[in-house]
């Protein structure tokens, strides 16, 4: 499943920040799906928050955020409900690995929005 969601509706002028997480799910997925939503919900509410992608398969994905700057990141990653849902990360994922990327060029051929 692919998921594209932009902000504002369109996406946004480079640069800007892409947060890149690949991920496995381990089978222990208790109170997963809750957290997921709710750090969804907040993530957006965030300043500097610009939309994201997100391409999954039954138990691994790849899920890109992306903010306006490394600051906007900084303040969601202290974000305190944020640190508590980081903290079970090792026992919903078998693997992951977090990577933060300076878009410094985009082209779009269709805007794809899924809200």
């Amino acid at each position: 499943m692919q998921t594209i969601s932009w902000k504002y509706d369109e996406a946004p002028q480079a640069p800007f920040i892409g947060v890149i997480f690949i991920s496995k799910k381990s089978k222990n997925l208790e109170g997963y799906k809750e957290m997921d939503q709710r750090m969804m919900e907040m993530a957006q509410e965030q300043e500097g928050y610009l939309g994201y992608a997100n391409q999954s398969g039954v138990n691994e994905g790849i899920f890109i955020s992306f903010w306006k700057d490394e600051a906007s990141i900084q303040n969601w990653r202290d974000d305190k409900e944020h640190g508590e849902a980081k903290s079970k990360a090792s026992s919903w994922y078998s693997y992951y690995h977090s990577m933060i990327c300076e878009v410094k060029s985009s082209k779009i051929l269709n805007q794809l929005i899924s809200k």
